[in-house]
């Protein structure tokens, strides 16, 4: 962080700017509960600003007001919003817009209470505002609750047409105040991210930039994978409800409170929100509507991402797609993390993702497209860590120099979710499919449970010795020549098949070692049916170094956490193809970073025994990119 510098600008007339916006009615770094217990704070309004030693939920060397305003969409729904403007804002003049549009902005907690004795402004990114300085820069911080949320009225709409119509409106509004200079930076990371996304699709002329960490790219994927329920079916629902219905603080705004109270009186919003989680049609209006990365198409916005490849709660699904669609400048933060912001840290100081400078770059970026002031560092458009944990600089995402379509053959396996398996092998000691610990509880964007279960030990190594011997189990493998040279899979692998049959696919990639040790780098699930079926991989940035071999396997879902419901048929696999785009490490240009503390943490629970059987296909045909 740097050192704050002093605000120069004349301490007086910001009550009278602010009185023109009256309408007609993660981690903090340096706040919490506990820094106010036994502490009163003064109540914001539009005419009544509050500084931060009225209130010290306010940030240093701001001034906090609340606002409201209706929604887009003409449904009635009012917005509220907490803004923050630089302290001493000299009468008449304009700053830029950072804002940030989500669910996790109510005064008594993001998730749940957490425990304030006073009413205030969320310290969701107060790691953002301290670290940019972004006051002592000029810019303004604007934080918007969904409907449903916080202070806004409305039924909570999960990424969807209401939820759209709310960023509009708030990118509307905060352009259109006194003391905006008309642009506007959308900021957030998991939900908030999502809702930048949005912000980019809508492709209004005030949002300048975009800056979207872990976000979700496609809901209906977050839910379902292919028609099969992940285990959040359920909780994710549970969990937003829970949030719209939180209890505020008693000494808020009297209209903030009687908006936060808008469930009561509208209990269908909450039944209408669970309801729409249970439909799991792809092709349903209620998720065609919540396709983002689709929506892309077209749009240009500046945006600025950062994706955990191997994270298990927003994962990198419709990631390549909705790039592609995307035709604006890109910046990008990409390797592999868990869900974590571009600045955290783990409790023994290393950085998250491994890198330095998100802030700077952060806000480089935005004084770019919002203030119109060239960078003085250039950085790449793409800084990617590798599964070696090396960073490299890219000029786009994802680098193809071939792309290659393998024949994997044919094959058999039954869909009994792993059954046969464990009765092929009975003094393996493998447990028990059916005995599998569903997760439970609440699973919002932010908050997820570690709930994706990597294979028992033993399991792979005896389901191919199982294959070797002739036997029709639970999945079947298929081997690659070992790679003569070290190669680079990138981009979203894509599985092609005939099948025979009904029930459940899965469908997972091994990075296989000369020891006979493999990690699972990549896998997605589906059902299944008689005739053709193609299945995009998660997107991904995995090395095969020289000697390795890449393994396929193909059967039921065993592992992980779906909510899968086994057919008990044998299903035949037949022309079973696999699409992968190949990139040569040996092109790189590296860049500053770190290997991400989560690697090694992923390899541990990923890593099986797994020796290479016979060969058949070869993942770089001619020995060329």
């Amino acid at each position: 962080m740097r050192a704050r510098r002093t605000a120069r600008w004349a301490a007086s007339a910001l009550v009278t700017a602010l009185a023109a916006t009256g309408m007609s009615a993660g981690p903090a770094a340096a706040s919490g509960p506990a820094a106010t217990q036994g502490r009163t704070g003064a109540v914001a309004t539009a005419t009544t600003p509050v500084t931060h030693e009225q209130n010290d939920r306010v940030p240093e060397g701001s001034l906090w007001t609340q606002h409201y305003f209706p929604s887009s969409d003409r449904s009635g729904t009012e917005l509220h919003a907490d803004v923050l403007l630089p302290e001493g804002l000299p009468k008449r003049a304009k700053v830029p817009v950072i804002l940030s549009v989500g669910p996790y902005f109510g005064h008594s907690g993001q998730s749940g209470a957490e425990g304030w004795t006073h009413t205030g402004p969320s310290d969701r990114f107060q790691d953002f505002v301290e670290g940019t300085d972004l006051f002592d820069e000029g810019y303004a911080f604007v934080m918007v609750d969904l409907r449903g949320f916080g202070g806004s009225t409305g039924c909570l709409d999960w990424g969807g047409p209401g939820e759209q119509a709310d960023v509009e409106a708030a990118i509307d509004w905060a352009s259109e105040q006194p003391w905006s200079t008309g642009s506007v930076g959308l900021y957030g990371k998991s939900y908030d991210a999502l809702t930048g996304l949005i912000g980019n699709n809508l492709d209004q002329r005030a949002l300048k930039a975009v800056v979207a960490q872990e976000p979700v790219w496609d809901m209906y994927q977050y839910i379902y994978s292919n028609g099969v329920p992940r285990p959040n079916v359920t909780g994710t629902a549970q969990a937003y409800n829970s949030i719209a219905t939180l209890d505020q603080l008693p000494d808020d705004d009297p209209r903030y409170l009687a908006n936060s109270r808008y469930e009561e009186t509208h209990p269908e919003c909450l039944t209408r929100n669970a309801a729409g989680y249970r439909i799991a049609d792809q092709d349903d209006e209620f998720w065609t509507s919540r396709d983002m990365a689709k929506a892309a198409r077209g749009t240009d916005t500046p945006l600025f991402v950062t994706q955990g490849f191997i994270e298990n709660n927003t994962k990198p699904e419709e990631m390549q797609e909705y790039l592609d669609n995307h035709r604006g400048p890109e910046r990008g933060w990409v390797g592999q993390w868990e869900h974590v912001r571009g600045g955290d840290r783990t409790s023994d100081g290393r950085l998250s993702m491994g890198r330095e400078g998100w802030y700077d770059e952060t806000l480089s970026f935005y004084d770019q497209y919002l203030k119109g002031v060239r960078p003085a560092v250039r950085y790449p458009a793409y800084s990617v860590e590798d599964s070696t944990g090396a960073w490299r600089a890219q000029k786009t995402w994802p680098v193809v120099e071939r792309s290659v379509t393998l024949p994997l053959g044919s094959g058999s396996y039954v869909d009994d979710g792993g059954l046969s398996t464990l009765a092929a092998l009975p003094t393996s000691g493998l447990p028990d499919p059916r005995d599998r610990e569903e997760p439970s509880g609440e699973w919002d964007m932010e908050n997820a449970p570690a709930t994706d279960r990597a294979a028992p030990e033993g399991l792979a190594e005896g389901q191919a010795l199982l294959q070797e011997s002739g036997a029709v189990t639970s999945s079947f493998f298929v081997w690659s020549e070992p790679l003569r040279k070290t190669v680079r899979i990138t981009g979203t692998p894509r599985i092609s098949l005939t099948a025979e049959g009904r029930g459940n696919v899965m469908l997972k990639l091994y990075d296989v070692a000369p020891d006979g040790t493999a990690v699972m780098f990549d896998e997605q699930v589906s059902l299944l049916s008689t005739g053709g079926l193609t299945v995009d991989l998660k997107a991904t940035d995995w090395t095969l170094a020289a000697g390795h071999v890449l393994a396929v396997e193909i059967g039921t879902i065993r592992t992980g956490s779906w909510r899968d419901t086994p057919s008990g048929e044998t299903v035949e696999v037949e022309k079973a193809r696999l699409r992968l785009d190949l990139d040569d490490p040996a092109d790189d240009i590296a860049t500053g970073g770190a290997r991400s503390p989560y690697l090694d943490t992923y390899l541990r629970q990923y890593t099986v025994d797994l020796p290479a059987g016979p060969a058949t296909f070869t993942v770089l045909p001619g020995g060329r990119f």
